[in-house]
């Protein structure tokens, strides 16, 4: 019992919540190994009661998950954001930035991160009913948007070259795009999807209205996608710099990012 306690002092972990699905992401500190990691997606789009009624099912069981951290990150994923330039940020003009992309409710709790190097300000609504289970649950911890992991980590995958690119990290339902030129960031939106089809015209009318060529532009595909897949094979009939990509992180190898079943930004918040 001893040792556990002692190796909790090292053990992180990281939730993902979002109306599809949680992921949870357990790491050794010191040695950067993954513990545990485990992914349940929902097979219709919850509310956000009834996603809180399966984190306290999947954290009550004897998952392997554990219960003792030393660290616990929460990522919320959803598309209640709004993109704002550092420059023109006012702490006091939350509920503006928001008003045009989401239906906010008097007491809906507003947040925002930075995202480093971009001067950009990411204002989100965090899902509150989470943050408090948390709270109770495990004390003090950090919770961030699922789009400043991303961006965050994406911005500095191609810090030497100023081609435009397109990076789309895919998952069950959900599309999260991304578009950096001269090493700036010119878009981040997320879309949900039904098919294919759906995919392919989020992605072109996307590319279209940042007046990007298709000829030129690079699209990367990460997450639950492989060369061959029918989203992979219909992207490609219209962009032919395509690739599956595999983001690098420092402190993990890269079997591990390999691992597909393992949310990208979950890693990246470790």
């Amino acid at each position: 019992m001893a040792q556990n306690e002692q190796n909790s002092t090292y053990r992180k972990l990281s939730i993902q919540v979002g109306l599809n699905g949680l992921s949870f992401c357990v790491i050794d500190t010191i040695t950067h190994k993954i513990l545990a990691f485990e992914k349940l997606i929902f097979k219709t789009q919850l509310t956000p009661y009834l996603m809180l009624k399966e984190l306290k099912e999947k954290l009550g069981d004897q998952s392997g998950i554990g219960k003792d951290f030393s660290e616990v990150m929460v990522i919320h994923k959803n598309n209640m954001f709004s993109l704002v330039p550092k420059p023109l940020f006012n702490r006091e003009e939350l509920p503006n930035y928001l008003k045009f992309n989401a239906k906010i409710m008097a007491n809906d709790l507003i947040a925002h991160d930075e995202i480093p190097n971009q001067d950009i300000i990411n204002v989100y609504i965090p899902y509150t009913n989470i943050n408090n289970y948390i709270f109770d649950l495990f004390g003090e911890f950090e919770f961030k948007h699922s789009g400043t992991v991303l961006l965050n980590t994406l911005l500095n995958q191609n810090r030497t070259t100023s081609e435009p690119i397109c990076y789309v990290q895919v998952s069950d339902r959900e599309m999260e795009m991304m578009v950096m030129s001269e090493k700036k960031l010119l878009f981040y939106n997320q879309f949900e999807y039904k098919s294919k089809e759906d995919f392919l015209y989020y992605l072109l009318f996307s590319l279209e209205q940042l007046v990007m060529d298709l000829e030129k532009i690079h699209l990367k595909l990460f997450g639950a996608i492989e060369e061959g897949d029918p989203i992979y094979e219909l992207c490609y009939q219209y962009v032919k710099n395509i690739s599956v990509f595999v983001p690098s992180n420092p402190s993990f190898t890269l079997e591990q990012m390999e691992n597909e079943s393992i949310d990208f930004s979950i890693l990246s918040a470790l």
